[in-house]
């Protein structure tokens, strides 16, 4: 029998304070006013929260010839209730002009994206997305499809040798490229030195938006405790930045008791001149692998790597197996306009 569901629009500002269950992904007010969605929907029963999430379409990424509307701040109790939601979602999209709904996605891809789809045998690792298992089926039963996957691996042998990588590092060096750790003294400095490959090296990148220097540092300031210096790597030649590999420790480890074992290769980015800084990705990553068991880690996790992304899947390939995989859907909508929940 179907439950007696209503669905409302908040303003999105009042998300925050919607009690939840803890396996949703949690946006704090600070969160919503800086991602700044158009509105927020929540399903109840009676006066329980079912279901919840956030649509943008002001300021959504470009896809094609689509006017795209993002899905985000996901979060669904049963599939009745998701069912409801995101119908509804796409409905007011439609009513806004877009073309496709892309989701989960809170805004663009710099913020939280993707739902597990392949679980495997590790736990989750710090910065990861992760969801309840039912929650990607839900999505296919509303009308979403795949429209991105991706993959995180895990490299078990960091002294493993990886010709690739060495003969790339003769080559890059002998040309005057310089690959040494972040300067934590200086840390706004080398952000703003990151932050000008990030914004070069992504504009390829599926749904890629641009994102405020002030946005993107924020994003690194919130870890900047857990930084070691020896595993956040910036390459530099000519007196310019031109590539970084930021990893940092695995905090969930030891927010579960383990010991520390386990580096995390977040973001690797390299300058898109292939003809002269090819191979530099590998390299910074080989290196991070030397420095990692040099400092007493035994596995490193390449981190949500697009599968189409040729450069980081053969590192990856090379040096580890994937342990996770992920999936970003997508829904074609109608043009007619349609009512919004209110």
């Amino acid at each position: 029998m179907t439950r007696p569901f209503s669905i409302m629009r908040l303003d999105p500002s009042e998300l925050a304070a919607e009690p939840a269950p803890p396996e949703w992904p949690a946006p704090d007010v600070d969160d919503i006013a800086r991602q700044a969605p158009d509105a927020s929907l929540v399903v109840r029963a009676g006066a329980a929260l079912r279901a919840r999430c956030s649509l943008w379409w002001t300021d959504a990424p470009p896809y094609e010839a689509h006017r795209v509307g993002a899905i985000g701040h996901f979060g669904a109790a049963d599939a009745e209730a998701a069912r409801l939601l995101l119908d509804a979602a796409c409905d007011a999209l439609a009513a806004r002009g877009c073309t496709l709904a892309v989701g989960p996605m809170d805004g663009n891809t710099w913020r939280r994206y993707r739902l597990v789809t392949e679980r495997g045998d590790e736990p989750p690792f710090f910065l990861e997305p992760t969801n309840p298992d039912a929650w990607p089926a839900w999505f296919e039963a509303a009308g979403f499809a795949p429209l991105a996957q991706y993959t995180s691996a895990l490299a078990t042998d960091l002294t493993r040798p990886d010709p690739r990588a060495e003969a790339a590092a003769e080559r890059l060096t002998a040309s005057g490229v310089t690959v040494r750790p972040v300067d934590l003294a200086r840390f706004d400095d080398e952000l703003r030195a990151i932050y000008s490959v990030a914004a070069v090296s992504f504009r390829a990148n599926l749904l890629y938006t641009p994102i405020a220097e002030r946005e993107f540092a924020a994003q690194y300031q919130a870890v900047r405790r857990l930084v070691r210096p020896e595993l956040a790597l910036l390459a530099e030649h000519e007196e310019r930045a031109v590539g970084f590999a930021f990893s940092i420790p695995d905090a969930l480890e030891v927010a579960r008791g383990e010991p520390p074992r386990t580096v995390i290769v977040k973001t690797v980015a390299v300058l898109p001149e292939r003809e002269r800084y090819g191979g530099l990705g590998g390299w910074m990553v080989h290196r991070t692998h030397r420095t990692a068991a040099a400092l007493g880690f035994t596995r490193a996790i390449h981190a949500l790597m697009h599968e189409t992304n040729a450069a980081s899947q053969s590192v990856s390939a090379r040096t580890g197996a994937t342990m996770r995989r992920y999936t970003l859907f997508a829904r074609a909508l109608a043009s007619a306009r349609a009512g919004v929940p209110r």
